[in-house]
């Protein structure tokens, strides 16, 4: 009775060590980190200027926008690069645009917009309003909205026709699309497979 004891017991340890070795196995081979990476285009107005963000301020270094998880920095989760001024690039959940501009140094709201060159806020002896237009649909706010993949967005101020506001907007670039299925050097592994480290990590 003491033998057939140990051999349960050996068995069982042997089956519990053998089970766990399948669930790290499988967690070893099967990791694939996920990671949000999409783009959006937009295009900016301010009193009939379009505006062209040239100061290198505006972009992030690719060596520098890559990380995920709780390491992303505000910068990281949404930027422009390579001093294509009108895409912008996701890489984290609920990013606004609100997060975007703010990460370029402006501000966006309902009732103003702040540039690096100053503040702009609507005057009806002007005729100046503020106008946002997100895939077509004109919205008060842009500060708390959601970036989606493909997103068009038009920003304008001053006094426009609305008709010259819809000839705007059909001008606002339609490349997010392609952007999406191009390999961008900023992406964290690009379409690497993760490594061996990454893998180990990944066990516990």
């Amino acid at each position: 009775m003491i033998h057939f004891s140990k051999r349960m017991a050996i068995s069982g340890l042997a089956g519990l060590v053998l089970g766990a070795l399948t669930i790290l196995g499988i967690r070893f081979f099967a990791y694939n980190p996920e990671q949000t990476h999409y783009h959006a285009n937009f295009a900016v107005y301010i009193n009939g200027q379009h505006e062209q963000f040239k100061s290198p301020m505006y972009y992030e270094e690719i060596s520098g926008s890559c990380a995920v998880g709780k390491d992303i920095k505000p910068a990281q989760r949404a930027h422009m690069h390579d001093n294509v001024n009108n895409v912008v690039h996701v890489h984290d959940h609920a990013v606004t645009w609100g997060d975007f501009f703010s990460n370029i140094g402006w501000a966006v709201g309902s009732d103003f917009i702040r540039s690096p060159d100053g503040i702009y806020t609507p005057n009806a002896e002007k005729g100046e309003k503020i106008t946002y237009l997100v895939n077509g649909q004109e919205t008060d706010n842009i500060a708390t909205t959601v970036i989606g993949d493909e997103d068009r967005l038009l920003v304008n101020f001053g006094n426009t026709p609305k008709a010259a506001l819809q000839e705007r907007y059909k001008d606002v670039a339609h490349t997010a699309h392609e952007v999406d299925r191009t390999t961008d050097p900023a992406a964290c592994m690009g379409n690497a497979a993760p490594t061996w480290k990454d893998r180990l990590q990944h066990l516990f």
